[in-house]
């Protein structure tokens, strides 16, 4: 049964996320890839999932659990599911983002062809996350220390102990996003780039998308 488009949704695609000064103009990256979310857009909502927004981006939910969002990158647009580690991946097409994503998986597009070509695997992998959430499976988390920081924030938190306890301080949610935003970045001095951008709302005890 095929879901009904969300008008907040609509307007991300009019003008974007809204977290930087390039929303509701031609840069915005959502303007890059329109026929390709437009087509994704179309899958999901096939699957039955509700749609809403939430973080600033299209967010498809089963009976309220988030399963899967939508979201616009300067190289390609990606379909990311929460527990992306639980599915079989029978295709071999998820993608880890980094060695500390321990529960989503993501799938980048750069061409309709692209999306076209998997669509029969990207509505089975939906129906499978589905039945992920109607089982009540959980991603089984490593405990914190388990988790490896990105050398660039290690050697900060080393270096600065009011830092260390800022972010000791932060709910594993909000340390686990920063983790992953640090180590996205392939180029170390990007990594640290990113640390030092963060540090204030470090501080102030907030989340990388809290304002």
């Amino acid at each position: 049964m095929t879901s009904s488009m969300n008008p907040q949704v609509d307007a991300y695609f009019e003008i974007g996320c809204g977290r930087c000064p390039l929303g509701g103009t031609p840069d915005c990256k959502v303007h890059r890839w329109p026929e390709e979310m437009a087509r994704l857009r179309t899958i999901i909502l096939e699957s039955g999932l509700t749609e809403e927004v939430k973080w600033s981006v299209p967010c498809y939910t089963f009976e309220g659990n988030n399963v899967l969002i939508l979201s616009a990158f300067n190289d390609n647009c990606a379909l990311s599911f929460f527990k992306g580690a639980l599915l079989k991946d029978s295709a071999g097409i998820l993608i880890q983002q980094s060695e500390n994503s321990q529960a989503g998986r993501l799938i980048r597009f750069t061409s309709v062809e692209e999306v076209d070509a998997l669509a029969p695997n990207l509505k089975a992998y939906i129906q499978e996350a589905i039945e992920v959430e109607k089982a009540g499976l959980k991603i089984d988390f490593k405990a914190k220390d388990e988790l490896v920081f990105a050398e660039e924030l290690q050697s900060r938190l080393d270096q600065d102990p009011i830092l260390k306890r800022a972010f000791e301080a932060l709910t594993p949610g909000r340390q686990r996003g920063y983790n992953l935003y640090f180590s996205g970045a392939k180029q170390s001095k990007t990594r640290a780039a990113r640390v030092e951008k963060c540090i204030p709302k470090i501080l102030n005890g907030k989340g990388l998308h809290d304002r």
